[in-house]
């Protein structure tokens, strides 16, 4: 029976990916800073074990405790929105920690076993903001830009020895606490300098007037699809917005 290790299960996109993997007979290893009772299924193939992938010592001590794995999706990841200017570059390097560092560590962890072994996939889950040109969002797109460019690469270094990478690129999800993840607590007008304002109302009125935005479960499909996918495809928007950007691009 395969497993797969997932981080940033706690909601979102990952506390559905691991419902959907477990629903499909697999065993879950589902990873979040804090793990909370009763949050996820109760089940001999469902683990919940604590990881931040910030912390070196956390990672080593998550894969030691999940075994044997198949596949590795790195779904952790914090959003930001706000002007570039206006970002403290302390939170710059919080988001980057996270969505970049953190997505490359635990992929460096996993990768001895996988290579040793022959197989495994490692799938990414980046942003529908790497298909489009998006304000307010420099900061989260740079994080998961870095992502793009570096599962790309990995990839070829990996197919000598039979282990996949992909990415999966989720269109907009607006959750009741996007907006207090995005800012990091902070007050959306603190990231925003007043000469920007303007700019920043009509810009946030025009992405909340779109009608199309991604399912979790979107999500969820997408990343199964792509752990099952033979074909070399790399890159797998997740919900209608996501494929029209990618389709337009």
């Amino acid at each position: 029976m395969n497993t797969v290790l997932i981080t940033g299960t706690s909601s979102g996109y990952g506390q559905r990916t691991a419902r959907h993997f477990h629903a499909q007979g697999w065993n879950v290893v589902a990873t979040m800073r804090t793990p909370r009772p009763g949050l996820l299924p109760e089940s001999d193939r469902f683990r919940v074990i604590a990881l931040d992938v910030t912390d070196p010592e956390s990672i080593a001590s998550a894969v030691e405790a999940a075994g044997p794995v198949d596949v590795l999706v790195n779904n952790a990841g914090v959003p930001s929105i706000g002007v570039f200017e206006g970002t403290p570059m302390a939170r710059v390097r919080e988001v980057f920690e996270t969505n970049t560092f953190g997505v490359m560590a635990m992929t460096q962890a996993v990768l001895p076993r996988f290579r040793e072994r022959g197989s495994g996939v490692v799938v990414n889950v980046t942003s529908s903001v790497v298909l489009g040109h998006m304000p307010l969002s420099a900061v989260y797109k740079a994080s998961k830009m870095a992502v793009e460019g570096f599962t790309a690469s990995l990839a070829l270094e990996l197919e000598p020895f039979g282990v996949r990478a992909r990415t999966v690129e989720p269109g907009a999800c607006l959750t009741t606490n996007f907006a207090a993840r995005a800012t990091n607590g902070t007050a959306p007008e603190e990231l925003v300098p007043e000469p920007y304002r303007a700019f920043a109302r009509k810009a946030m009125a025009e992405f909340t007037g779109q009608e199309l935005f991604t399912r979790e479960s979107d999500v969820a499909e997408t990343v199964w699809r792509a752990v099952h996918d033979t074909t070399g495809q790399l890159r797998f928007p997740a919900g209608p917005d996501a494929v029209r950007l990618a389709q337009a691009k």
